[in-house]
């Protein structure tokens, strides 16, 4: 199925979806994490000395990670998503060319606690090059992934063993924007679904829209929403984005324009009204931009986001509970170069950075009352980190 920009469907509410609504509110999901974490981290492999995924141990409570090594073997497994169960990890392979065809992979491994070995399960086609993000519903029975060279996204289901089936939705994204070099075409840089799992979110960096999909539950297909998508300002190259705790705000970090645009979200309708933009980077600043990460506290209190290019550090926000908006409180350098992904921690306590072209993640405690970032000392070196991901070691 190939989607314009300005051709779009519409699909109904069914039963289904709003029985997920009540089912997964954010009440009936909130669980207290305990403090112990395997920590996943994917990386490059082309033109590097990294072999796949790596593993540590981390203690929230102390902040230190301990090293597993080396979890599985796979080419160039950049993000990383893990089963709502605890029992499997989802690895994009950012390739271009799969089983000779201009496609990249998505791989499903079964994890081994005690080990913190991942044993693979299968690898399937993403049916467009170079994916570069790997996210599942909140019922760990759909795969989202998004095709950044392909410009484009598709669904997996989930089988019984983790193990992915093939291809169940897919949507070939069409269009452009300004910057004729990078926005040539489209360019889907991130999915994951909303907070009642009933619409799946895209950034699409070519476009400089987010699009927002009805997700079916049962088929996996993406059916554009109405309204299909928000803009951000041309040229600004949507990269990622994060949901609020609350459902009620979300925001989009753009790579190009390195800025965080601040939005309501209609969880009924599933549409974005954009309410502010604010730069990431200092004002008088003139070097090289290229924003990377961005999250939101789980106490919703603080917004953190990394520029990989000129100053790699990571920006911090304070935010509004009432209106979302956002004010920046600090700014602090991730202690490398290129600062491509960080993840906090479930707890909230530590966040880690992976910088990947000076191969260490670094460690910093998170200030519970300012949001404000202060490393530890710590960090591990591994080459090329690209994604991290916390995964409660129960």
């Amino acid at each position: 199925m190939k989607i314009s920009r300005r051709r779009f469907g519409s699909l109904g509410l069914g039963a289904m979806a709003l029985a997920l609504w009540l089912a997964i509110s954010p009440v009936a999901r909130a669980q207290k994490p305990g403090s112990q974490f395997l920590v996943y981290l994917g990386t490059y492999t082309n033109k590097t000395e990294s072999k796949g995924i790596y593993a540590y141990r981390f203690d929230a409570t102390t902040g230190k990670l301990l090293e597993i090594g080396l979890a599985a073997e796979s080419a160039d497994p950049s993000f990383l998503a893990l089963h709502p169960s605890g029992k499997y990890l989802y690895a994009v392979n950012e390739l271009g060319d799969f089983n000779g065809q201009k496609a990249g992979a998505v791989s499903a491994f079964a994890i081994d606690h005690k080990s913190g070995k991942l044993t693979q399960l299968n690898q399937v086609s993403t049916h467009g090059a170079g994916p570069c993000y790997v996210s599942l519903d909140t019922t760990g029975r759909w795969v989202l992934v998004a095709n950044y060279d392909g410009g484009s996204v598709a669904t997996f289901m989930v089988q019984d063993d983790g193990s992915l089936s093939l291809a169940k939705g897919f949507v070939q994204h069409a269009g452009s924007s300004v910057d004729k070099e990078r926005q040539e075409g489209p360019h889907a840089h991130w999915i994951a679904v909303s907070p009642d799992n009933r619409f799946a979110l895209a950034a699409d960096l070519g476009l400089d829209d987010m699009l927002v999909y009805k997700l079916d539950p049962i088929k996996g297909s993406l059916t554009p929403n109405t309204p299909p998508f928000a803009q951000v300002k041309p040229g600004s190259g949507p990269r990622h984005f994060a949901f609020h705790p609350n459902g009620k705000f979300g925001y989009v970090l753009t790579e190009m324009a390195t800025t965080v645009t601040a939005f309501s979200y209609d969880a009924k309708k599933g549409a974005l009204t954009a309410i502010q933009t604010v730069p990431t980077l200092p004002k008088d600043y003139s070097g090289p931009t290229e924003a990377a990460e961005i999250a939101v506290h789980p106490n919703g209190k603080f917004l953190y986001a990394s520029n990989r290019a000129g100053i790699d550090a990571i920006t911090i926000f304070s935010i509004d509970p009432t209106k979302g908006t956002l004010k920046e409180t600090g700014r602090v350098s991730t202690k490398g170069r290129t600062p491509r992904n960080f993840a906090i921690d479930p707890t909230g306590a530590y966040l880690l950075a992976a910088n990947q072209e000076s191969a260490n993640v670094v460690v910093f405690k998170i200030d519970a009352a300012t949001g404000a970032l202060t490393p530890t000392g710590d960090e591990v070196k591994v080459p090329a980190p690209v994604a991290v991901a916390f995964l409660e070691d129960k």
